[in-house]
């Protein structure tokens, strides 16, 4: 199963360079997700899905969570990437194609990969696959993002490496047998090196980080997300973020069962207060619409990190907001996709009376923000209010005032922005322009607003279960 799931969107992918009709190209990609998502499901049935590859590639339960996630998200924009490209047919997307789903099966790696030294090669693999993306509308802006997301990325990424050679190194400091393998490096996390551990997790936290996405290593998103097409902004901020996460998630666990909890919870804490605080200043007084919400991204990408600082209390409400911020992210950056679209422009300078202009794609941007920002009762509101409460059970109580402090921040400088882009008229240039919404650029927003929405009101037992399953696992110590 996980070949499958790995190989077969790089097939795809092949295929895809390979189909000469710039018309029909797009369309292996809802067929590739919709394959991908059904084995997907497949694999989450099967009771145990470890040892293959000689426990190179497990999905264990935080990966089950990460692989359906991005597989779900990156379907439904799959459908929306159809229509988007239907307006786009002055340009190739001979490479758009290729690339978004050879990200797909290296997503499926990352998920599947319990050796770190596999694992980060999946993710720098991520790296150069997803550049091209953010290049497609080929201007001078988005040349500058791809240089930067290449340059802070490989340097992140360097730093991950020499994070994981301290991580394998604390091993043979203290007369073990060295290994890069995730479940040896658990089984044998208390008899780890501690300096040498302490010095991996610090690396890794920078290096992954900088994936994710934390402040100050941030400097990369604000460029790459305004500059990328819509569909790409919601592959980065649910798909490859999430994954970052996953690759963290490994080190922490392993870091825990090391019982050095305290060591990294002061890290983290500090990390995600410190993401958060930089993201309400950066999004006061906004006017680029996209640009705001990558740094939306910084800010719950602290979120996950506050979680984790936090620790057991935490654990359930921190992996919940890995999937709420992943399908709400899909509503923002698709929709805003769509009135950048109509507009010509991401500055609320212009952009004015979104939801006259675009009455579908105006009312899901304004409720995007609302769930985004922890507003009942959609599905971030429950991820955020059980961090809360994990903060109070911990004895947290500093830290959970800061979390509330700074939320209140987020809403008021996100929604100035919004509001000022979905109300009043819009202006006589952009009136009469040829977009509006269609079944395949809407339809995907709509499904995934819908899914944002069920998970406030009620999050489906199955998943409940892998919730649950993932705690217990991030608990057990060997």
């Amino acid at each position: 199963m996980a070949f499958a799931l790995i190989l077969f969107p790089l097939l795809m992918a092949g295929l895809a360079a390979a189909v000469p009709s710039n018309r029909l190209r797009p369309w292996l990609l809802p067929l590739t997700a919709t394959v991908h998502l059904a084995l997907v499901v497949m694999a989450l049935g099967q009771a145990d899905l470890t040892g293959t590859a000689g426990g190179w590639l497990v999905l264990d339960p935080p990966g089950r969570i990460v692989l359906l996630l991005v597989s779900t998200l990156f379907m439904l924009c799959s459908f929306y990437a159809v229509g988007y490209l239907g307006h786009r047919q002055e340009r190739s997307n001979r490479v758009f194609c290729t690339c978004l789903l050879s990200f797909l099966g290296l997503m499926s790696l990352v998920s599947w990969s319990h050796h770190l030294g596999l694992m980060w090669v999946a993710i720098e693999t991520t790296t150069l696959v997803t550049a091209p993306l953010i290049y497609f509308n080929r201007t001078q802006q988005s040349i500058e993002a791809t240089w930067k997301y290449l340059v802070v990325g490989s340097v992140g990424i360097a730093l991950a490496l020499l994070g994981t050679f301290f991580l394998a190194y604390s091993s043979l400091h203290a007369g073990l047998e060295p290994s890069l393998n995730f479940d040896d490096l658990l089984k044998h996390a208390p008899e780890l090196s501690k300096p040498w551990l302490h010095a991996a997790f610090v690396l890794l936290l920078v290096g992954y980080g900088t994936k994710m996405g934390l402040a100050p290593m941030h400097t990369w998103k604000p460029d790459a997300y305004g500059e990328a097409p819509g569909v790409v902004g919601a592959i980065f901020a649910g798909g490859v973020t999430s994954c970052a996460f996953l690759a963290f998630l490994r080190v922490y666990h392993i870091c825990t069962a090391a019982g050095e909890s305290a060591y990294t919870s002061r890290l983290l804490l500090f990390m995600g207060l410190f993401s958060m605080a930089v993201a309400v200043l950066f999004m006061v007084g906004q006017r680029d619409f996209k640009r705001m919400l990558a740094y939306s991204s910084v800010e719950h990408m602290g979120i996950l990190a506050l979680g984790l600082g936090i620790g057991g209390p935490a654990l359930y409400g921190t992996l919940l907001h890995v999937v709420t911020n992943g399908l709400t992210k899909g509503v923002l950056f698709l929709s805003a996709g769509n009135i950048h679209r109509a507009y010509g422009s991401k500055s609320t300078d212009l952009v004015r009376g979104a939801i006259r202009r675009l009455p579908l794609s105006g009312t899901l941007f304004l409720a995007g923000f609302l769930a985004i920002t922890g507003s009942p009762p959609f599905g971030p509101f429950i991820s955020e209010f059980a961090i809360l409460n994990g903060a109070f059970d911990a004895g947290r109580f500093l830290v959970a005032g800061l979390f509330l402090l700074l939320l209140l921040g987020v809403f008021i400088g996100m929604g100035a922005t919004v509001l000022q882009a979905v109300q009043g008229r819009p202006p006589s240039a952009v009136r009469n322009t040829p977009y509006h919404d269609g079944w395949l650029t809407a339809a995907p927003i709509v499904i995934l607003m819908a899914m944002v929405l069920l998970l406030g009101l009620y999050i489906p037992g199955p998943l409940t279960a892998m919730l649950n399953d993932t705690v217990r696992f991030l608990e057990v110590r060997p």
